[in-house]
């Protein structure tokens, strides 16, 4: 369940910033820069210190080589439904939907590999003694 939680926060992260509505920080940002810079920049920070934070713990529990795995897992798993003809890449808005599905679990197993680690060796990353 802990799982599904950080992949869902991190969708929410990557939806907030972009996604194909109108609804996200990125256009929202085009449009009232001028008018709203302080909220603009203050939320830009906000989901800056959001990508650091699962950014950072990414990269420190499966690195570049783990996230390029996952991608690659998640990018074999959508060649197989289109090859069976389940899933078609011909609109944008559901490629960009598919790209931030991707990234959440990307970003997702980073957060969570960790626990999982520790639940299936026993052994405790040195981040993880005081716990």
């Amino acid at each position: 369940m802990s799982f599904m939680l950080r992949v869902l926060a991190a969708f929410g992260l990557l939806t907030a910033t972009y996604n194909p509505t109108s609804y996200n920080f990125t256009r929202w940002a085009q449009t009232s820069w001028s008018a709203q810079t302080a909220l603009v920049v203050l939320f830009g920070l906000l989901l800056f210190v959001g990508y650091i934070i699962y950014l950072r713990a990414t990269l420190r529990s499966i690195g570049i080589f783990g996230m390029s795995l996952v991608l690659a897992l998640v990018g074999a798993l959508l060649w197989v439904l289109a090859d069976f003809g389940w899933l078609s890449f011909e609109d944008p808005t559901v490629n960009t939907w598919l790209a931030i599905v991707a990234l959440s679990l990307v970003l997702g197993v980073g957060l969570s590999w960790s626990h999982v680690r520790r639940a299936l060796s026993g052994q405790a990353d040195m981040d993880d003694v005081d716990e």
